[in-house]
């Protein structure tokens, strides 16, 4: 039996569409539609959306997103998407928090600047590291034959990890107010971070044609240019915040 796409009009007979794709059954929205079909199930499921690629992301992260690059792509979370998510989640988090990041520095013009463009800029701020690690992970690790793109993309989910590890350090100064605690659990989580960004480079590229003592190097060396780089960001923003912003 053939019947026509309600949303291209082509003559279908299977059970999707062959032009644009849609299931050939649609049917009236309803509450429990909304709820378990578009809300649980299309971004939460955990087999295909948000939580199986954070839990990727923290099992397997790199050979995860090398994976996802070469093509296999159903399951994961689109990365901008993720991304977006997780500042979402932060923005709300960090409404509970006692403290915000000025609390780790004694002079708090350090930060002070950077806070205030976060405030209205953080959607766009966050990527702007991305472009310039993408560049030097293309060029260090330019025998994978890797293209640029394709580093943009894997360390924008290397960005959705990171961010996730900073969530603890923001649930922390939710339920705790001792800041030599939170001080403690901050220098933990930079070095957390630094060594999350070793294994995920190191995961990635372990398949292509490195010596390992090569690889080592250059994951340590592309490692440290990604935190050099985001400190050299977050300076430039402190001095535009301070100067330009209320």
């Amino acid at each position: 039996m053939t019947t026509n796409c309600l949303n291209c009009n082509e003559v279908i007979s299977g059970k999707f569409c062959n032009n644009c794709s849609q299931a050939t059954s649609t049917h009236r929205f309803s509450l429990y539609h909304v709820f378990q079909h578009d809300f649980i199930h299309g971004i939460f499921h955990f087999d295909k959306g948000f939580f199986y690629t954070i839990k990727e992301l923290f099992t397997r992260p790199g050979h995860s997103i090398r994976e996802y690059v070469q093509g296999k792509r159903v399951k994961h979370f689109n990365y901008f998407s993720t991304i977006i998510l997780l500042i979402t989640i932060g923005y709300f988090l960090r409404k509970w928090a006692k403290f915000d990041a000025s609390v780790f520095y004694e002079d708090k013009t350090a930060i002070e600047g950077v806070l205030k463009v976060l405030k209205h800029y953080s959607k766009i701020t966050v990527f702007l590291h991305i472009p310039i690690i993408s560049l030097v992970s293309y060029l260090v690790f330019k025998k994978s034959k890797q293209n640029y793109t394709e580093n943009l993309v894997l360390n924008l989910y290397l960005l959705c990890g990171t961010l996730a590890i900073s969530f603890i350090l923001i649930i922390c100064m939710i339920f705790s107010d001792n800041i030599d605690f939170l001080f403690y659990v901050n220098h933990f989580l930079t070095a957390l971070t630094f060594l999350y960004v070793i294994i995920f480079y190191y995961q990635y590229f372990s398949v292509f044609d490195f010596k390992k003592h090569q690889l080592i190097i250059r994951v340590v060396i592309v490692s440290i240019l990604y935190l050099l780089t985001k400190q050299i960001i977050n300076n430039i923003l402190n001095i535009i915040g301070l100067k330009y912003f209320n």
